[in-house]
């Protein structure tokens, strides 16, 4: 099982969704649990 996360994983999530660099991401679902989620049945 990952880490625990910070706040700050979720700030560099929204970062990124604000920057330039998301412009071509629409209509997704970002989760943040360090893949958490991929291991889980």
């Amino acid at each position: 099982m990952p880490d625990e996360g910070t706040p700050w994983d979720v700030a560099d999530a929204v970062a990124f969704l604000i920057s330039d660099e998301s412009r071509w991401i629409t209509g997704q679902s970002l989760v943040v649990d360090a893949g958490a989620t991929l291991t889980m049945r």
